[in-house]
């Protein structure tokens, strides 16, 4: 009995891994397209960079709300940002194009979150010194 438990818990992480797949797969798809970058998007839907980034390295998942948000800002329909369409086989002709891509990509994401708080913690310093409210 115990052994059918952990061979389930396997196969619903691996399912719950391929649908986070998708997903970000689909996100970046959808935001490349209108060549947002992760900074622009966060802001139309009003989530943090660093929550982005995380759902599109696959780290963690998104709610009911911010699925439909996402939709709403690519202006599709939730359930496309979770099609297939051939994600796995896209991705591997991705790599062979350019193995280094990903690691670019990474790096590029990384920048921009430094990027941000930066430029958040100078305009706070600005209004501070500038007695704005």
């Amino acid at each position: 009995m115990d052994k059918l438990k952990d061979i389930m818990a396997k196969q619903i992480t691996r399912e719950e891994k391929e649908l986070k797949d998708i997903l970000r797969f689909n996100i970046k798809k959808f935001r490349k397209r209108r060549n947002w970058s992760q900074f622009t998007l966060a802001a139309k839907i009003n989530i943090s960079t660093n929550f982005l980034a995380d759902i599109e390295a696959g780290n963690t998942w998104v709610s009911a709300q911010t699925l439909v948000k996402l939709a709403q800002a690519f202006e599709i329909e939730a359930f496309e940002l979770l099609k297939p369409e051939n994600y796995s086989t896209k991705l591997e002709k991705q790599r062979e194009i350019d193995p280094n891509k990903e690691i670019l990509s990474k790096f590029s994401n990384d920048l921009t979150i430094v990027l941000q708080d930066s430029m958040e913690k100078a305009l706070k310093h600005i209004k501070k010194q500038y007695k704005i409210v």
